[in-house]
């Protein structure tokens, strides 16, 4: 069914008022789209009028549910709300009418549209004609701002100044701190929203978390929460219309927003999303989707912004000191079933030699002003591990896939090295001043614990220890790098 526009009345005049229209309000959303509120009026109770005072309401909005459905489920928040079949235009905790449902008639025993007494009700006219003055009703010639003027009670109608919101006696937050310290960080992790990035053939969405800080000043309490969701509701509204074309994009985007909404020195924002890639499994073809997860960074202050790009993507990886045993080992046995040495080094050499395997998680992130393909970074990090894994895998390619891999075995450190060297030769026109960094854990599988890698620095300390004998350091690390650019 097409949407249809309805006006619903809300009352209530037991409890928490301002809250029982909250929830109604709540609750309606879940099958009315929610396009107009009126403000909120105290009213005098009418026809029973032994009685609390009511707050009055009216909403506009569009829904598919036809007339009865509509009235069913209105009369299904009332239940679950504690409204109970009691005498009639008595107190209750809410009340909710049908008055409009576009300019459809229904005269039924238990529906009537248009509600039967809106013309004589002025806790309904009133707040009707603040939403849309110039409606008019149907079998009516004047517009409902008119009938409003000349309905009787007008006058008991009265506006109540902060409506739904809640009175708050002061601004915590707007205070200044007990102990003045500055705050590198504060802010909310953990969001979790549904993105839409540009692709190569189209539109594509991706489930993503973020993290966004700020940096608080001495004098600065703390950060306003509601306007994390805010920003990011605002940011996702226009990309809606006007698509982004990458993750660390949407970051600087959201970064400088946040400048703005939290009145801060410097912002902070980090996505990681997981996307998909086409890949066939090396022996028997397969197509198979493998996932990986991009990274996108931004900092922000008035005077710059940087952002980085990263990526980070699962591998196998052999170890090569058990390998190593392993071949001394299967040495010492083949010489004593007989082998010559000679034989002994032929057969170690056609057959790789055993070793445990571990399961590998490299990452790889970029900061600079050149556009880096997170696809680029995603090769890189699996040619740094032993070999590729595959969620996909026939016996010919597991088969390949663990014979490849002890042929490369790796230590962790080697899968950190591996993916810098891989960047270089791959982005070999890359400013000195990019910042890499590079991290490899291996989940173990014949220990409990796991091993751990990193590096990070400039390209050009990275490049300098690479041509010559020199040991670079201290090495820059990522918040360096972050402010030194977030000051030129």
């Amino acid at each position: 069914m097409a949407e249809v526009t309805v006006y619903i009345a809300l009352g209530s005049n037991l409890g928490d008022r301002r809250s029982n229209l909250i929830e109604a309000i709540r609750q309606l959303r879940q099958k009315v789209q929610v396009e107009r509120l009126s403000s909120v009026y105290e009213t005098e109770p009418a026809y029973v009028t032994d009685q609390p005072r009511f707050l009055n309401m009216v909403l506009r909005g569009r829904t598919e549910l036809a007339p009865r459905e509509l009235l069913d489920f209105l009369k299904g928040i009332e239940r679950r709300m504690g409204r109970l079949a009691a005498e009639r235009y008595g107190p209750r905790p809410i009340d909710l009418d049908i008055l409009l449902y576009d300019d459809l008639r229904v005269d039924e025993p238990d529906l009537t549209i248009p509600h039967p007494r809106l013309t004589e009700r002025a806790f309904v006219l009133v707040p009707l004609a603040e939403i849309d003055p110039d409606l008019v009703l149907p079998g009516q010639t004047e517009p409902v701002a008119a009938l409003a003027r000349r309905v009787e009670g007008v006058g008991r109608v009265v506006r109540v100044e902060r409506g739904l919101s809640i009175r708050l006696i002061r601004d915590v937050q707007e205070e200044p701190p007990p102990v003045r310290l500055s705050l590198t960080k504060a802010g909310v992790t953990g969001i979790r929203r549904v993105i839409r990035l540009q692709g190569p053939t189209g539109d594509e969405l991706f489930e993503a978390e973020m993290d966004l800080y700020v940096e608080l000043r001495p004098d600065q309490k703390g950060v306003h929460m509601s306007r994390f969701s805010d920003t990011i509701e605002e940011i996702f509204g226009e990309i809606e219309i006007e698509s982004v074309s990458t993750l660390e994009r949407l970051a600087e985007r959201i970064a400088l927003q946040l400048l703005r909404d939290q009145r801060t020195v410097r912002s902070d924002v980090h996505i990681r999303a997981r996307f998909p890639q086409e890949r066939f499994t090396p022996v028997s073809g397969k197509r198979t989707q493998e996932l990986y997860t991009l990274i996108g960074m931004a900092a922000a202050t008035q005077r710059r912004v940087v952002h980085l790009v990263g990526v980070e993507a699962e591998g196998l990886m052999a170890c090569p000191c058990a390998q190593d045993m392993m071949a001394a080992y299967a040495r010492e046995h083949l010489a004593e079933a007989g082998f010559s040495p000679e034989q002994i080094d032929r057969i170690l050499a056609a057959v790789p030699t055993a070793t445990h395997n571990q399961r590998g998680r490299g990452m790889l992130l970029v900061g600079s002003d050149v556009t880096i393909d997170a696809r680029d970074l995603v090769s890189i990090v699996e040619n740094a591990m032993s070999s590729e894994n595959y969620d996909l895998l026939k016996r010919p390619d597991e088969l390949f896939v663990v014979a490849k891999a002890h042929r490369r075995p790796r230590f962790v450190e080697d899968a950190v090295r591996e993916m810098i060297l891989g960047l270089i030769e791959l982005y070999p026109d890359l400013p000195d001043d990019t910042f890499v960094l590079a991290r490899q854990t291996n989940m173990e599988s014949i220990h409990k614990h796991d091993v751990y890698a990193e590096r990070s620095g400039t390209l050009g300390e990275l490049r300098r220890e690479l041509a010559g004998p020199d040991y670079v350091t201290p090495h820059t690390t990522l918040d360096a790098w972050l402010r030194a650019r977030l000051e030129q």
